[in-house]
């Protein structure tokens, strides 16, 4: 069992490792629905949120909680009302709001306070600090309806928040805000992490809720077809809302989707909706390539482009596993920084899954596509044949005939793709000297039109 950990771990944590690095340094405000705190969640998402905040990340913790205050109205025999999405907070439901944060502020604090051995959080120290950051008004009447004691967001004490981020802290915020005369207001979880993450232009703002996600087909059922859309450009977004009816309840679909396009219209950098009955959701979208949830974006993050002298080490990464079991012929690293304007990336979130060189033969009016390679983590999508294509397009405005490869293992995935197999003899003169007989690659050449 060892020897098979071992062998999944390694290569597991090895493709983990530039995201950790990435979010070095970085902002998240994450915003957890109360629904999840309600269903038994509160502990592994403590853990997980300090093990994210361990590996650098600054992280604002904001929480829901609108099953706990209806749970306090119901015991009070006093009915919970809602109008627009909002609730109407009348004195007793002022009063059980403030119950309910008052508990939850305890409950929040004590799971980031679990030390034990042999859990996620042995070792741990994990400060949280609340504190009055946010001041609101009052919603006010709204169609004829009164709010009463329900609220806005008016500011944000960014500074106050950014010190106490700087001091290692987390900040933990209840859905509350005060008057400049003291009046308290109950605010909604979702505008206040959105009215957060917006002010301190945070690199993600992320939700934490009842739903998986946005689904592709959003009117349409769960299946195989109709899947969480894993990547939403804020455009696509922002049109699904001009044509869904307006959110009165979590779990409609502009419910979190609003705020999300809110947020990154104001530039905040991304914005994620995830399912709290996930364990690990946090994880599995902060640290894996494809994510879980929906992720709200002003541009597509992957981008298909020419490699520059800063790629070389993503490239080196990338390729080095295929040279260790021989598919492709190990590159130095000085190769590889010579060439690098040979090669084409595709880079998605800063990170490179796949590459591909060009060497010109120009007098034989052909050229080399070498190390094609896509990381094991996005096969299967489609990105060895977008390289594919850039490379034959890159040929073309050369003025060239053909591109051909050399290859040991991977034969037929070019002969699918147009790729004819040639004598070695078939190369040309300067390929054909440096060309490993021992090695027997095979060589497939293809026409561009």
């Amino acid at each position: 069992m060892s020897a098979v950990f071992n062998f999944t771990f390694v290569p597991w944590f090895r493709s983990v490792a530039p995201y950790i690095h990435l979010h070095r340094g970085k902002t998240f405000v994450v915003g957890i629905a109360g629904e999840a705190i309600a269903a038994g969640k509160l502990q592994h998402l403590a853990q997980d949120l300090a093990l994210i905040q361990s590996m650098g990340v600054k992280i604002v913790l904001v929480h829901g909680f609108r099953p706990q205050v209806n749970e306090q109205l119901a015991a009070k025999g006093h009915e919970a009302k809602y109008s627009h999405g909002m609730r109407i907070t009348d004195s007793v439901a002022l009063d059980c709001a403030q119950e309910a944060a008052g508990q939850l502020r305890y409950e929040i604090e004590a799971a980031f306070s679990q030390g034990l051995p042999n859990t996620p959080m042995a070792g741990s120290t994990v400060r949280v600090i609340s504190g009055n950051f946010i001041t609101a008004r009052p919603v006010g009447i709204v169609d004829g309806v009164d709010f009463k004691h329900s609220g806005l967001v008016r500011k944000v004490d960014t500074k106050g928040i950014m010190r106490t981020l700087e001091f290692g802290a987390m900040v933990l915020l209840s859905p509350f805000g005060f008057s400049p005369t003291g009046e308290a207001f109950n605010l909604t979880m979702e505008e206040v992490a959105t009215s957060v993450a917006i002010e301190l232009q945070a690199d993600k703002l992320i939700f934490i809720t009842e739903i998986p996600g946005i689904r592709i087909h959003p009117g349409e059922a769960e299946s195989e077809d109709n899947p969480i859309d894993t990547e939403l450009p804020l455009a696509t977004a922002e049109k699904l809302l001009a044509q869904l009816p307006n959110a009165t309840q979590p779990t409609d679909t502009a419910f979190y989707l609003q705020h999300c396009a809110k947020a990154c219209k104001a530039g905040v950098e991304r914005s994620h909706i995830l399912p709290f009955a996930v364990d690990g959701s946090l994880l599995l979208e902060i640290y894996v390539h494809d994510g879980i949830g929906t992720m709200v974006i002003d541009e597509k993050l992957e981008s298909l482009r020419e490699a520059t002298a800063d790629d070389v080490g993503g490239i080196l990464q990338l390729i080095e596993p295929f040279e260790k079991d021989g598919t492709l012929v190990k590159r130095d690293r000085t190769e590889i920084e010579r060439d690098a304007d040979l090669y084409t990336v595709i880079e998605h979130d800063g990170v490179i899954f796949g590459c591909a060189a060009l060497y010109p033969y120009p007098e034989a009016k052909t050229a080399e596509m070498a190390a094609l390679t896509v990381s094991p983590h996005s096969q299967g999508q489609g990105d060895g044949e977008r390289i594919l294509k850039r490379v034959e397009q890159r040929a073309r405005l050369m003025g060239l005939d053909s591109i051909f490869v050399l290859t040991t293992r991977t034969m037929h995935w070019f002969i699918k793709r147009g790729f004819v197999p040639v004598d070695p003899e078939w190369l040309p003169e300067a390929r054909k000297r440096k060309y490993n007989v021992n090695r027997k690659s095979q060589v497939l050449v293809k026409k561009l039109a």
